[in-house]
């Protein structure tokens, strides 16, 4: 398959960037009517609709939900470019639609994708609910799965710029990382575990021809309440997605793709029944995801602590914001010299010149906004070295 036409065939161009609520996809929901199955499953804590699209007239059920976290939207993104695929004439989404059923949840838990909380209304966290089903988002879930009896369910999540891998060409960011959930606390291989381990293992490899050394593995300790875990437990293969950070893509438009790669090279997987065998040396060699990287690292920065001067280096570390419905990334110093074993995503040279901070505050501080001047003329602004003809 030819995966970079097919994406940018049919990626979805209204939806982009980090916010993407149920407002975004109902008008893609209707359109999506007049081929597939399209429903309301159920309704969150404050009402709002959770939708369910059942494509396909296979044998193979296949169970995805994506946003059960709401800030969580990248593979929500690639989902609808894949729904949109389907909804093509493609040869190869057609013997698709004849092997699979595609049971989807765009938006598991559409509350908090409108608030960009991880959590639902009532501040739980969805993924830690599997056990207890205190909410109504993790009942409608549970439902859904057991309505559908799905062969393999997909997990679909995203993680914070602070995770990379350690490999030998050096650190790189995790632009996705994949799990096979744990189903007992001695970590078992099953047969059902091994199932999911060996679509991973073929996902990664497809990857590896697009952003080799930035496809990891998520840690795999048990958690009975983690939905992953507990659909692992159940029988079925489970496999956990993590849209992670690619170099320079804050709005995760390059991962998004690489998320749509990996779901049409796992299920041709799948459709061309090559996962066989025990695949667990490839699969535990994907190097595991650490918390490893800073957004931004300031170096060689004079500052003056406690009536000493000395060259330092510290980090600082975007949050997101939500403000009149757009996310917006705001830089705070998030560490200060500790980071001997830590990496950046973007670096500054101080050159040895002064901090000077709000205030002319002579040394940086945690939590304080990241902006600053290094030297006489250098403005930094969220982060950001600011030009001087643009100040």
């Amino acid at each position: 398959m030819e995966l970079d036409q097919l994406f940018t065939n049919n990626k979805e161009q209204t939806l982009y960037g980090r916010y993407i609520t149920n407002e975004h996809i109902e008008p893609l929901l209707d359109k999506y009517k007049e081929k597939f199955k399209v429903t309301v499953v159920g309704n969150s804590v404050l009402g709002k609709p959770i939708y369910n699209v059942v494509a396909g007239n296979g044998s193979t059920r296949i169970f995805i939900w994506s946003q059960m976290h709401g800030n969580e939207s990248t593979t929500t993104k690639a989902v609808v470019d894949f729904i949109n695929w389907l909804a093509g004439d493609d040869t190869i989404a057609n013997k698709f639609l004849n092997y699979f059923t595609f049971c989807i949840i765009p938006i598991a838990n559409p509350d908090g994708a409108e608030l960009y909380t991880r959590e639902n209304a009532n501040n739980i966290d969805l993924n830690r609910d599997a056990l207890h089903l205190t909410q109504p988002e993790s009942k409608i879930l549970r439902k859904a799965f057991e309505d559908f009896n799905p062969h393999y369910c997909y997990n679909m999540h995203d993680q914070r710029t602070i995770f990379g891998l350690e490999t030998e060409g050096g650190a790189k960011p995790a632009t996705v990382s994949f799990l096979a959930p744990a189903y007992n606390e001695d970590r078992d291989i099953n047969s059902t575990r091994q199932q999911a381990i060996n679509l991973i293992v073929a996902m990664n490899q497809a990857l590896q021809e697009y952003i080799p050394r930035q496809v990891g593995r998520f840690d795999d300790s048990f958690n009975i309440n983690c939905i992953g875990d507990s659909f692992q437990a159940a029988g079925v293969p489970t496999v956990l997605f993590e849209a992670g950070h690619y170099p320079g893509d804050y709005e995760r438009e390059q991962t998004r793709k690489f998320i749509f790669f990996a779901l049409l090279s796992g299920f041709n997987s799948i459709y061309e029944n090559v996962l066989v065998g025990a695949k667990n040396k490839e699969y535990f060699n994907i190097p595991q995801n650490k918390k490893i990287f800073y957004d931004i690292v300031y170096k060689n920065v004079k500052i003056n602590y406690e009536n000493k001067e000395k060259i330092a280096i510290f980090a600082s570390q975007y949050k997101e914001v939500l403000i009149d419905k757009s996310v917006i990334f705001q830089a705070f110093i998030s560490e200060i010299d500790n980071l001997k074993d830590y990496y950046w995503h973007e670096e500054y040279d101080g050159n040895g010149e002064w901090f000077v901070g709000k205030n002319n505050k002579s040394f940086p501080e945690k939590d304080d906004k990241a902006d600053f001047f290094i030297g006489p003329g250098r403005r930094f602004i969220n982060g950001k070295e600011i030009k001087q003809e643009l100040i």
